[in-house]
């Protein structure tokens, strides 16, 4: 069907792998941001207690070497490796948490009854792992304290839900 002179075509509808790609390019930028947010918050912390890239450091340590040298993490020294392994790491899981909340967003535009659920399921996982952390990295959490680690979350969790706001302006969430 062509248009005629003169009329406005419709808009396109978004192909299946053109709205996949578009998903996943938006879970990327998300996953970046929130990582972004949570590296510069904890290089700011760091630099202030006269230690920058401490805490990159010492959960790549904890990460990579399985703790060793964390017996006294004060005194772990500066690792460069440590810090970019990490994170790498920390950005690319950063990256797929982001995916998978673009892939909700999806869902939740379609179906708005969804949308609350999904929000839901958000706090529940932020508090889930802010309380395995506390249970399964106790003495990470001991060098890091965990209001910091909190608090990081929140705003990295906050910059990706504003960019995500943006994004999809006219999703409501009601319960």
């Amino acid at each position: 069907m062509t248009a005629q002179p003169g009329t406005l075509d419709p808009a396109p509808a978004v192909s299946p792998p053109a709205e996949t790609s578009r998903l996943y390019q938006e879970g990327l930028v998300a996953g970046v941001i929130g990582a972004a947010t949570i590296a510069v918050w904890f290089l700011i912390l760091d630099t202030i207690e006269g230690r920058p890239l401490y805490t990159p450091t010492v959960l790549g340590t904890a990460l990579f070497r399985r703790g060793a040298g964390l017996a006294s993490p004060e005194a772990l020294p500066f690792s460069f490796e440590m810090v970019l392994m990490y994170t790498w790491v920390h950005g690319l899981v950063f990256c797929v948490v982001g995916g998978i909340v673009s892939r909700l967003l999806a869902v939740a535009e379609q179906k708005l009854d969804l949308g609350f659920g999904i929000l839901l399921l958000f706090v529940v996982f932020e508090f889930g792992f802010v309380a395995a952390a506390m249970v399964v990295a106790e003495p990470i959490l001991h060098a890091l304290a965990w209001p910091a680690v909190l608090v990081g979350n929140l705003l990295a969790a906050a910059a990706m839900g504003l960019y995500f706001w943006r994004r999809h302006p006219h999703l409501r969430i009601r319960p």
